[in-house]
């Protein structure tokens, strides 16, 4: 039996000054230029080779992908180039309607051939974004019909097909062309086309007058490669510019520059905190009380202030954006006495432990050990003594892998907007581990982790998740912190901005 996937509104992230979320009636291209400024992570326009945080932004707006998001919402994907699609009970078989009328911007017509050799070609390449359909064979039953099986059951795949490294490309273009000629070029259904690139320099783009879609404000984007230093100092008397890169606090500086508006949203990256529970690594963080000190030991609100801008209690491990994200009044608050009697009932006389971290590792802009040191402080007031062994990324990271800290602070951001990444935490698996929760160490939550996964209706699933969430907060080794802020500065002539952390921002979807 086939299930009919139903779709969401535009949903809005919290804002410092909030820019329009959904423009419902968007102006035609005009001559006006967009500049986009980032520091470039990007070494290709091939989107098929590239997972980067700007090669996204380029590929969303060259490209067309079978689902998207709406806005600033990365819980719902809904169709694109796809106008429907169905599923399995199982969730191993996917089949999409592909939208007629749709042309290359070459006038060439898109077809299900053309999705079908995108994803053999990015299966092929065995690139980092080739991960994201492993396990994953494509067809076409017929010009507008492509069918997606899976060698196990794959909820995630609506969320994973918004990625634009999954773009779909002019197949007859890229097979004449070569493997290569997509890294410095481009063949997509996109709202843009590409006039120029370069890794090291700027990326332009020009509107696509064959595009299908409603067409872009701006004519023409500029994506400049410039660190955030010099974006703060370019942005503050700019036009029709955007800055991506500057922290909170370097944001912050612009408060008072009315030439400007900041949007702060909460990124989907979540820093945490673990006890590890393996006897042989530490006669002390395996207790369940000492745990739940650890838990009401420490201060939420002071430590997401601190982030600055944008920052938000993290209410679980599953970024709260995301589908399953559990609402904020489900996180944990600090209660210092309820902390001292949980210490007191674990039996443990002044436990010492020693916290991993990397020292040279900086969130949004503040520093890995600035956080330690709060750790450090809260959970001493509880009477849990810490001492601070931070190394350097590679030292730490091996020992973090290896499961051999005591206790470690991290963060963790999936590479798709699908919170199946997020149940790594659960006991056996690759997170899990690192924490010493081995398999078998509960198995009705390792049950329920099973079935969250595999289920393919989206609102039983993200229920089956929350409930996961839940049990984890409650029972699990694992103590989530916070989301770090994510500012967007934008000169006051924009008037439509999002943040989606699937792509960052939709070139064609901005407005002044």
């Amino acid at each position: 039996m086939l299930k009919r996937v139903t779709t969401a509104a535009c949903l809005v992230l919290v804002a410092v000054l909030t820019i329009t979320a959904c423009s419902p009636g968007r102006t035609a291209s005009t001559n006006r230029i967009l500049v986009v400024d980032k520091s470039f992570d990007l070494k290709t326009a091939d989107p098929h080779r590239d997972l980067s945080a700007t090669g996204a932004i380029v590929a969303k707006a060259l490209y067309s992908t079978l689902m998207t998001f709406d806005g600033s919402d990365a819980a719902t994907p809904v169709p694109s180039l796809a106008t429907a699609y169905s599923t399995s009970e199982d969730a191993t078989r996917f089949t999409f309607k592909l939208r007629h009328g749709v042309v290359f911007s070459d006038g060439s017509a898109l077809t299900a051939a053309d999705v079908v050799f995108s994803f053999e070609r990015l299966v092929r390449l065995k690139s980092t974004a080739s991960r994201l359909l492993a396990g994953v064979v494509a067809s076409a039953p017929d010009a507008f019909t492509i069918v997606l099986e899976s060698k196990v059951p794959n909820p995630a795949l609506p969320f994973v097909l918004a990625n634009p490294a999954l773009a779909v490309v002019n197949a007859t273009v890229a097979k004449n062309r070569g493997d290569d000629f997509l890294s410095n070029a481009a063949a997509g259904s996109g709202p843009y086309t590409l006039a120029s690139f370069s890794a090291f320099s700027d990326v332009v783009l020009v509107a696509n007058p064959r595009y299908w879609g409603q067409r872009p404000f701006y004519g023409r984007v500029v994506v400049r490669n410039m660190n955030a230093e010099t974006q703060l100092t370019y942005i503050a008397s700019a036009t029709d510019q955007v800055a991506l890169d500057l922290s909170p606090a370097e944001a912050g500086t612009l408060t008072r520059n009315q030439s400007v508006v900041i949007k702060a949203v909460a990124s989907p990256e979540v820093v945490f905190l673990f006890a590890n529970n393996n006897p042989q690594v530490s006669s002390v963080t395996p207790n369940k009380h000492f745990q739940n000190a650890v838990r009401y030991a420490l201060d939420y609100d002071s430590m997401v202030q601190l982030m600055g801008a944008g920052a938000i209690q993290a209410t679980g491990v599953t970024p709260s954006t995301l589908l399953g994200g559990l609402p904020p009044w489900t996180a944990p608050r600090q209660d210092i006495e309820k902390a001292r009697t949980e210490l007191a009932a674990s039996g443990l006389k002044n436990p010492t432990v020693n916290l991993g971290f990397a020292n040279d590792q900086v969130v949004s802009g503040l520093p890995l050990s600035a956080l330690a040191s709060m750790v450090r402080a809260e959970l001493g007031a509880a009477g849990i003594v810490v001492s601070l062994t931070g190394s350097p990324t590679s030292a730490a990271t091996g020992d973090y892998t290896a499961g051999g800290q005591q206790m470690g602070l991290w963060s963790v951001a999936g590479t798709s907007a699908d919170p199946n990444t997020y149940l790594d935490f659960l006991p056996g698996r690759t997170l899990g581990l690192r924490a010493g929760w081995a398999a078998g160490s509960d198995p009705s939550l390792e049950s329920l982790g099973i079935q969250a996964g595999t289920t393919a209706d989206l609102a039983t699933r993200s229920q089956l998740l929350q409930n996961v969430l839940g049990r984890l907060n409650e029972d699990g080794p694992f103590f989530p912190i916070l989301q770090p802020g994510r500012t967007i500065v934008a000169t006051k002539d924009i008037t439509t901005i999002d943040y989606n952390p699937t792509w960052s921002i939709d070139l064609a979807a901005v407005t002044g």
